[in-house]
């Protein structure tokens, strides 16, 4: 059974250094022009049976990709009541250009990539349409199927909690749905029945040797994928490798954990520092540690294997916060994704950490998971034959989309000017006030009837401003990790006449708030930020949920110098301007500028760190023949 995919890219000095020549040169950067012929090609005079038959045999030139979007055009026109706009056009043969397509928010990424995502199809590739969460993947499966089964495709959406007939059965379809999370996954569990071969040829040997793996695979290969919010799924969420384990017997580990953090607890502030949400203990520090676990004996006699368990207890009790970093739900502890605001069930940190931080919230301690494979981002969607990608922030991360996946950024103009009113930032020095500020703006938007959206970056800040607003009688809707049911619904009330709604990272990717009637002549939706992101980028995505398609809309960020990512990343400069009640504006917004920069650059600094040494296990694995 073939399993077309990639051969990972490895680039030498002089590779690297082309490639820098051409991002300084602005050479990975589209023509628009050579884009917008497009617009003249999309016709339909060719029928469904005639374009499938000429794709497969001459490919995705231009004349065909063109009636292809025609049919496209027409179908969904047809179906479902919409009509791609021109500048939509454009953005679908970015996609099959294998670019990334900047579109701003709002302008129909979704009905975009049905244009892409169909003509590959027809060609016969397997498309893989991949979104942030499963919430999104089933979303646009539901709405986008209409026009796909109208050209003779079948559609498949895969989300957690399928079991493996199910998933093969969604992977067999023409066009699959599905989150990043839940591919990559996939991919793994295919690799462990392939035996970590990751190339053809070792997959044609196993069948002429009578290998009965391929029943078993879930994917067809890696051959035509669309990333949707390309910029927070290969970038944002690259700096985490993804790990497919299985639970071991760790019942003798509990005790040591127990250990950990009794002697954690017993450390003073003093004994150690936390830079770069890293825990590292001080030379007095590990003196005082040998010294209180020198009784305990076992493991705790090395000391290095002390100051290993003692350290990561200690980031489970400073670093990880409940209702920031997880959920405590059912007895459980879950994790929330801190780009997305939704739980990731059935995930858990490694190395001890989920243990730590269960023993910590005191409840039942899950055993210990072992390794089966694993795969950073970056490795897995460089495997793709065709890679592309859509997303409305995507020019500041142009020169790391170029130079780890090869993908250029194509800039798409809006098909009707955009009306959002950006006002100026306040940044106030104590939380206190800055809290007051956003109330108080709060009721001055409802009482003139405008929607008023306010995002939060966390379930215990988002339940905070309830509370508040609790207290002053304003009425709202709350989207956060534990209302992630009413999602839907509370999403499509936000747009009504006088509508409060706090929600955290949820609301700020993907989802279309649709202005009621009247609520445009009002000054259409209002968009509060109550706290900066590690991106900008981010930031840009929740602002974006208004002025959507030339409608009117504003925004505005009111924060406070004691926000997490100025104490973080930019303390001495935020701890001064703490003292006063408001910061002046330039200093606030240098302020913020610094902290970003900082934060991205780590960021980016771990993801490159991170390549390097998948990049590096990967050639010890291939070495040793067991692929990954």
């Amino acid at each position: 059974m073939a399993y077309p995919e990639r051969e990972l890219p490895r680039d030498g000095a002089l590779d690297r250094l082309l490639l820098t020549a051409q991002y300084l040169t602005g050479r990975f950067q589209s023509g628009r022009r050579r884009l917008w012929r497009i617009v003249e090609a999309t016709n339909s005079s060719l029928s469904v049976e005639e374009l499938r038959a000429r794709l497969r045999r001459d490919g995705l030139t231009e004349q065909l990709a063109g009636a292809a979007f025609g049919l496209v055009r027409a179908a969904a026109e047809r179906t479902i009541g919409m009509r791609h706009f021109d500048v939509q056009l454009v953005g679908g043969w970015a996609l099959l250009q294998g670019m990334v397509a900047e579109m701003e928010t709002g302008e129909g990424k979704t009905l975009t990539a049905t244009l892409a995502a169909a003509t590959a199809a027809l060609a016969g590739r397997a498309v893989h349409v991949i979104t942030v969460n499963d919430y999104l993947a089933s979303r646009d499966a539901e709405q986008m199927r209409p026009v796909y089964e109208a050209l003779g495709l079948t559609v498949g959406c895969v989300v957690h909690g399928m079991d493996p007939g199910a998933r093969r059965a969604a992977y067999r379809c023409g066009v699959v749905y599905c989150s990043n999370k839940e591919i990559t996954f996939d991919y793994l569990r295919d690799r462990l029945v392939l035996g970590g071969k990751p190339r053809p040829l070792a997959q044609r040997i196993d069948a002429l040797a009578g290998a009965d793996g391929a029943g078993r695979l879930l994917l067809r290969g890696l051959e035509f994928a669309i990333v949707d919010e390309a910029d927070s799924v290969l970038i944002d969420e690259a700096r985490t490798p993804l790990i497919l384990s299985s639970p071991v017997d760790a019942s003798k580990e509990e005790q040591v954990y127990r250990q950990a953090l009794q002697l954690a607890t017993a450390l003073q502030p003093k004994d150690y520092i936390i830079e770069d949400r890293q825990v590292e203990l001080t030379s007095a520090g590990a003196e005082r540690l040998r010294e209180m676990a020198q009784p305990l004996g076992g493991v705790w006699s090395g000391p290095r294997r002390s100051e290993r368990f003692v350290c990561q207890a200690l980031t489970a009790l400073e670093l990880f916060e409940r209702d920031k970093h997880y959920l405590v739900r059912d007895g459980k502890v879950q994790i929330i994704d801190e780009n997305t605001g939704r739980l990731m069930p059935d995930r858990s940190w490694e190395q001890g950490l989920h243990q730590l931080i269960e023993l910590k919230e005191g409840v039942e301690v899950t055993g210990r998971r072992e390794t089966l494979a694993r795969i950073s981002y970056q490795r897995f969607f460089r495997r793709y034959l065709h890679l592309c990608g859509m997303t409305g922030t995507a020019s500041e991360v142009a020169g790391e989309l170029w130079a780890v996946y090869r993908l250029r950024v194509a800039a798409i103009p809006t098909n009707r000017p955009v009306q959002r009113v950006r006002l100026p930032d306040r940044v106030y020095g104590r939380t206190e006030d800055k809290w007051a500020a956003v109330v108080r703006a709060i009721r001055q938007r409802h009482a003139s009837g405008q929607p008023v959206l306010v995002g939060t970056r966390s379930v215990a800040a988002s339940e905070h401003l309830a509370a508040l607003l609790d207290k002053t009688g304003l009425p709202f809707r709350l989207l956060n990790a534990r209302q992630d049911a009413d999602e839907a619904q509370i999403v499509a009330q936000a747009g009504e006449p006088g509508c409060i709604t706090v929600a955290t990272n949820m609301a700020g990717r993907g989802t279309d708030i649709k202005l009621a009637a009247g609520v445009a002549a009002k000054g259409g939706l209002h968009v509060i930020c109550t706290e900066r992101h590690d991106s900008g980028r981010i930031d840009r995505q929740l602002f974006g949920r208004c002025g959507r398609q030339g409608d009117p809309g504003s925004c505005e960020a009111v924060l406070a110098a004691e926000d997490d990512l100025a104490a973080t990343h930019a303390a001495l400069p935020a701890a001064w301007l703490a003292r006063l009640q408001l910061v002046p504006r330039h200093a606030g917004r240098l302020l913020y500028w610094l902290a970003q920069r900082r934060a991205e650059s780590a960021h980016s600094r771990a993801r490159r760190q991170l390549l390097q040494m998948d990049d590096a296990l990967g050639d010890v694995l291939a070495f040793s023949g067991r692929g990954e």
